[in-house]
């Protein structure tokens, strides 16, 4: 025994220790799988019956037997009344069920020890032929003669042409020793053990999807009858399945045990047998488990049609297995192709202008002045001359020449020119009167006028020149102006004030 089966075998045996098993009770009878795990490291065994115990066992036969009584009596759906789990054949189809698994592993076993004992004659046929059964085949096909490769009929029908020719060019070139007569007999017994196994597996799955359809036909219509027989056994029968939600129902079946130490990736939690139905295993890997939920849920239904014996004919079934397909097919449709948006059609409406005091200020500052207005305007039909010898093309426009008027003026907006009080037009008024000399720069009058003047009378005299213009002034001022008050009025005023 080597140290990996070692450390097995610890750890299986303390995990039946925690699930509560005690030293002191009476042992039972090894089952199947404990003979399989003591005697799959025995394969150097003489005969193949001395590590393939299945086929001799006690429990096989008696499953056969009942099963080609139950089949010989050929059951109708009118026979199943009540429970299920009352009906004494539901007992034999959940048994029938369980021995498929074993016998699954008993043909690996005996597999690997005819694969072992025919590597001395072919070796190189294991890499050529990886499947099991087909292994078996051929090897009882070929024996010690190789050359029944070429033109043999019954391997045509268990290998492909190609497969074919690729044994028989290296059956000429191998370098393996005849086999004895008593190792050729033990191998003819092995293949033969092991095509009787497969025989009666089929039968068993016969039987079990001939009696499910009769004891489940909605459950077996949407999972199929192998499937529905396994979650049938785990869950106690069809009226517990009924029973449990579809969340439980999705675990049945699951493995448990995690040997501490060794690799758990190819190990998926939490998924059991519905997750391994073809009817789920048939989608991509990322849509299984969304998958197996959605099969659960209407496991769940048919269970519960099938515990009251409604829909004897399967239709509950199948209708909810179109429904899933339905879905399948929704999951797995391409997503819609995205329509392009076209822009929508300009607006030409004119935009609302923000008016006030702010926005005609900025207008007021950023208004086009009279030097950009001659700078970009231009002759027609005159050849302009660059303003510079660097700026081919840069011209002044009509900067310059006659008849361009006071180009610095403040360029002001009539339209939105602020409204002036009258009290400032006042203040402004008694600010533009001059006192005193007049200056010829200020008033733009003539530098010619002085305030020397010739009298008859005296000769030469000073005077002020605008004294008779600003009493003129002042009279209009006090008299004609828009902004000049009653005096009669004003006079009364201040009267009345002052007494």
């Amino acid at each position: 025994m080597s140290l990996a089966d070692e450390l097995l075998a610890d750890l299986e045996e303390a995990a039946e220790e925690e699930e509560g098993g005690s030293y002191g009770e009476e042992e039972e009878e090894p089952t199947i799988e404990d003979v399989q795990e003591e005697t799959q490291l025995d394969l150097s065994g003489d005969s193949v019956k001395s590590i393939a115990k299945l086929w001799d066992s006690k429990m096989f036969a008696e499953i056969m037997v009942k099963i080609e009584e139950y089949i010989s009596k050929q059951a109708k759906a009118s026979e199943v009344m009540g429970p299920v789990e009352a009906a004494p054949e539901y007992r034999v189809i959940v048994d029938a069920n369980n021995l498929t698994v074993e016998i699954e592993n008993e043909l690996n076993i005996i597999h690997k020890f005819i694969r072992d004992k025919y590597s001395k004659r072919f070796p190189e046929l294991e890499s050529l032929v990886p499947n099991a059964l087909d292994y078996i085949r051929t090897v009882k096909e070929l024996g010690n003669s190789l050359d029944k490769c070429k033109n043999n009929e019954n391997l045509q029908q268990i290998l492909t042409n190609a497969t074919i020719m690729v044994v028989s060019v290296t059956a000429s070139t191998t370098q393996g020793q005849q086999l004895s007569e008593e190792e050729l007999e033990r191998l003819e017994e092995a293949c033969d053990m092991a095509l009787e196994l497969n025989a009666s597996k089929h039968r068993i799955y016969e039987y079990v999807e001939s009696r499910m359809s009769f004891i489940a036909p909605n459950l077996s219509i949407i999972i199929g009858a192998s499937t529905a027989a396994k979650i049938m056994g785990v869950a106690g029968g069809l009226t517990n399945l009924s029973k449990m939600p579809a969340c439980n129902i999705m675990l049945l079946g699951a493995q448990r045990k995690t040997l501490s130490g060794f690799s758990s990736t190819s190990v998926l939690p939490h998924t059991g047998y519905i997750y391994h139905s073809d009817i789920v295993q048939s989608l991509p890997p990322d849509l299984r488990r969304k998958a197996a939920r959605l099969v659960a849920a209407k496991c769940t239904l048919a269970a519960r049609v099938d515990s009251f014996h409604e829909s004897t004919e399967g239709k509950v079934g199948y209708e909810l297995k179109d429904e899933i397909e339905r879905k399948f097919d929704k999951w797995q449709e391409p997503p819609p192709v995205k329509q392009v948006k076209p822009l929508p059609a300009p607006l030409d409406g004119q935009r609302k202008k923000r008016g006030g005091r702010r926005y005609r200020k900025m207008k007021e500052r950023l208004g086009l002045t009279e030097i950009r207005k001659q700078a970009n305007r231009m002759s027609f039909g005159e050849i302009e001359e660059d303003a510079y010898q660097e700026d081919l093309g840069f011209s002044l426009g009509h900067l310059g020449k006659s008849g361009s008027g006071r180009v610095r003026q403040t360029q002001v907006n009539e339209a939105t020119k602020a409204r002036i009080s009258k009290t400032l037009q006042r203040t402004l008024q008694k600010q533009s009167v001059v006192y005193g000399g007049k200056s010829t720069i200020r008033d733009r009058s003539s530098g010619t006028a002085s305030s020397v003047a010739f009298t008859p009378l005296q000769g030469l005299e000073i005077v002020n020149p605008q004294a008779a213009e600003k009493k003129v002034a002042e009279a209009n001022q006090k008299y004609f102006s828009s902004m000049a008050e009653f005096l009669k009025v004003k006079g009364e005023k201040s009267g009345i004030m002052s007494t």
